[in-house]
């Protein structure tokens, strides 16, 4: 199957700032992504491109640049296109992360377009038309206009999400493994030993606070250097602990 990437194509319509250009050019290079389509762009090319680019300036000088819209999506199965005039437009329309999904999905057979349209006016009712679905990025009520640039960086990130099989969430750190719940549970039973000891555990009554730090400890999942630190935590406690029993048995 083939590289979705190479058969995504970032498709801009009538752009009219040179300098949206050139970071859209930055956007899909970090992202992954490096077919650039142009369909009548003022002053392309130009040297505000070229810097906004900043090392992507060799998107745009593959870039495709044509006169006619069909001709940018030509050959090309699926087409999506952005969108912030939902509500006039009888088109299904979807979020960038089901968009992308979509888009990586096909791109493994056949090529997929994602259109962008004008800086002021988005994209024509003409051009909507031939676009499969519509992509709607979810904004703030009070202020939802987004730059063309910033645009193309969101849908672009969601696309190389779906590209590396990532999901949303965090990425754990690269040393990192957790430990088997038989260790937990030997620190479990150690930790407590030492509330116990130090009478912050309240001795007929133990099992609910003890229920909370185990889910503490569950979620938190520590790997073996993690856990070592706890159990020499633990075990500074208890020889404290008892230091100051031998101490008051004197």
């Amino acid at each position: 199957m083939t590289n979705p990437a190479s058969n995504i194509r970032v498709v801009l319509v009538g752009t009219t700032h040179p300098g949206n250009i050139g970071a859209t050019a930055r956007a899909m290079k970090v992202m992954g992504l490096d077919r650039l389509y142009l369909v009548s762009p003022s002053g392309f090319p130009s040297g505000e491109a070229t810097a906004r680019a900043s090392h992507a300036d060799d998107i745009l000088a593959r870039a495709v640049v044509v006169d006619d819209f069909m001709q940018a999506i030509a050959g090309c199965p699926l087409v999506l296109g952005t969108s912030g005039k939902l509500w006039s437009l009888p088109q299904p329309a979807v979020d960038p992360r089901t968009a992308a999904a979509r888009a990586v999905a096909e791109a493994g057979n056949h090529e997929v377009a994602l259109v962008f349209g004008r800086e002021k006016t988005g994209l024509h009712v003409e051009e909507i038309k031939h676009c499969h679905s519509l992509i709607s990025i979810p904004t703030s009520e009070t202020y939802g206009s987004l730059n063309l640039a910033q645009a193309v960086q969101i849908l672009a990130y969601e696309v190389h999400l779906a590209m590396i099989g990532g999901a949303p969430g965090e990425t754990p750190p690269s040393d990192w493994d957790p430990v088997e719940p038989e260790r937990l549970e030997f620190f479990f039973k150690r930790l407590e030993e030492s509330l116990l000891a130090i009478r912050f555990l309240n001795p007929r009554q133990p099992k609910r606070l003890m229920q909370r730090l185990r889910r503490l400890y569950l979620r938190a999942r520590p790997d073996e250097n993690e856990l070592n630190i706890l159990n020499g935590i633990v075990s500074h406690t208890l020889g404290v602990a008892r230091e100051r029993e031998d101490e008051s048995d004197r």
